[in-house]
């Protein structure tokens, strides 16, 4: 009976690490989502689901739906989103010590002791004065709320005494002064334990923060655009989230998704899977004239019918996830073809997983017929 008990301990156990490590615990990560499309300055707060801000500062929020906050072109320069259509903005460096800030509700709780990977993407705004060489991260059991519009100081978090923190500073050997392409940004840390939230911005006030001068009459402070946070068990091999790209999308060309695959009787997208029809829903936003049609199926365990009405439910998640994100539900046609087309040896589970999948193709849009 011991042994069983403590076979039915390490399995939990061994499940609860795999499934923290296979996720990114950041929802919501290149702030695609939003309440509402952004229409005024400083309204990050209100427009984006799954952030905040934990101070009175007015992070900004960017996306193409926006004539007035839009991507490329806003009010502090030029830069293309590289994940999709909307990053935030904000002040890490200002006078007066005026700051900005963004947090993340995270999905889960951190585990004490357990090493963690952080990673984001900046760039910094062309009409900035001034780059850093420093980014702060906060991560916090309770949301961080203080009324200040200036640095968000240790002096404001531990007025908070019913609150605890676990500090990440990530550095530079240089500043981070590009204002053409998107930098990586990543770091680890070990954690307290409890952890449910995430500040990202400078915790420094202008004294302590390193700066680099880019104009002679510097005056308007570091302004950076900030995309595609990820937190991760360190313990994953680090793989960069998929950019923009649209290049290999041939009309009338039947392709399998990279990433959207599912464990054995599953039909939950996983966060690599939504990145990459968050990629296949950006081409489709360009090209008005085209459909999608999808097909699901799944391996050969299992009856006919069930595999059928599971590869169903895989076509339908992937539809239903690219119709939250914008896409018309008139612009996606698709079947299940449950276990009876295969691409790989059932015999082995390297091949089933293969033959868990989902393919599509991309079409011109006046198409009536049912996909066969």
């Amino acid at each position: 009976m011991q042994l069983n008990q403590n076979k039915t301990f390490l399995f939990t156990f061994l499940c609860f690490s795999f499934c923290l490590s296979a996720q990114n615990l950041v929802q919501n990560p290149s702030f695609e989502k939003y309440h509402s499309c952004p229409e005024r300055l400083g309204n990050f707060h209100a427009d984006v689901l799954g952030w905040s801000v934990p101070t009175d500062g007015s992070t900004d929020y960017f996306n193409g739906c926006s004539e007035v906050m839009g991507t490329p072109v806003n009010f502090n320069g030029k830069q293309g989103a590289d994940f999709g259509k909307g990053y935030a903005g904000l002040y890490l460096y200002a006078p007066n010590d005026y700051r900005e800030y963004i947090q993340a509700a995270l999905t889960e709780a951190l585990v004490e002791g357990v090493t963690y990977r952080v990673s984001f993407y900046v760039s910094l705004a062309e009409r900035s004065d001034f780059a850093v060489k420093d980014f702060d991260l906060c991560f916090s059991v309770n949301p961080i709320t203080a009324k200040t519009s200036k640095v968000l100081s240790k002096m404001h978090l531990y007025r908070d005494v019913e609150n605890t923190y676990t500090f990440l500073e990530i550095k530079h050997s240089g500043y981070f002064s590009d204002t053409r392409d998107w930098h990586l940004i990543q770091g680890e840390f070990v954690a307290g334990g409890d952890e449910r939230y995430l500040t990202i911005g400078n915790l420094k006030s202008n004294k302590r923060t390193r700066i680099h001068h880019r104009k002679k009459r510097a005056k308007q402070g570091a302004y950076y655009y900030l995309d595609m946070v990820k937190l991760e068990m360190a313990d994953k091999e680090f793989r960069p989230e998929a950019r923009n790209n649209t290049e290999n999308y041939v009309v009338g060309e039947s392709r399998i998704f990279r990433d959207v695959l599912f464990n054995f009787d599953k039909y939950a997208l996983s966060q690599a899977a939504e990145t990459e029809l968050l990629q296949l829903y950006n081409f489709l936003q360009e090209e008005p004239g085209l459909k999608v049609v999808i097909k699901g199926h799944t391996d050969n365990i299992g009856t006919a019918e069930y595999n059928l009405a599971l590869s169903q439910k895989r076509c339908a998640v992937v539809a239903d996830y690219l119709q939250s994100l914008g896409l018309s539900g008139e612009r996606i046609e698709w079947s299940g073809k449950g276990g009876a087309h295969p691409i790989a040896d059932n015999k082995t589970e390297a091949g089933r997983k293969r033959n868990r999948r989902v393919e599509f193709m991309l079409v011109d849009k006046p198409r009536v017929n049912q996909v066969q």
